[in-house]
């Protein structure tokens, strides 16, 4: 009877350190957020604005910064030219990845992962990526 109450016990605690130390979490990545948004988006009034207030800032995403250079003149050809998105697969962008944080560091810096941001890119990249 000692010997079954033991083995009882014991197997209670190993699943209770099984569900306490396999389960954690690290990163918060926001997945497929584009299936929010419906209306068609336009890179001068939807996106520029985002790169503007959180990529292209000082010692960041500006000429003689970080690659891509992401100013408002030289964003889109910046993305394009690097290859940092795929038209109609935001999944398979690298600036997707970046912006979830399955690519590090997480962007925009200090501010990532952000949902609002990632909807609008991933809606845009998915609707296109057109330079409208």
């Amino acid at each position: 009877m000692y010997k079954k109450k033991i083995a009882i016990l014991a197997g209670f605690v190993a699943i209770i350190m099984l569900v306490t130390t396999g389960c954690y979490k690290t990163d918060t990545l926001v997945v497929n957020p584009g299936g929010q948004i419906t209306q068609t988006l336009s890179f001068a009034t939807d996106i520029i604005p985002i790169l503007s207030t959180n990529c292209a800032i000082s010692g960041c995403h500006v000429s003689g910064g970080h690659t891509p250079n992401l100013t408002a003149t030289n964003a889109y050809k910046s993305l394009t030219d690097g290859a940092y998105f795929k038209a109609n697969d935001p999944d398979n962008s690298v600036i997707m990845q970046w912006l979830t944080g399955k690519k590090s560091p997480a962007m925009p810096l200090g501010n990532a992962p952000n949902a609002t941001i990632n909807a609008k890119i991933y809606a845009w990249i998915n609707q296109g990526a057109q330079n409208n």
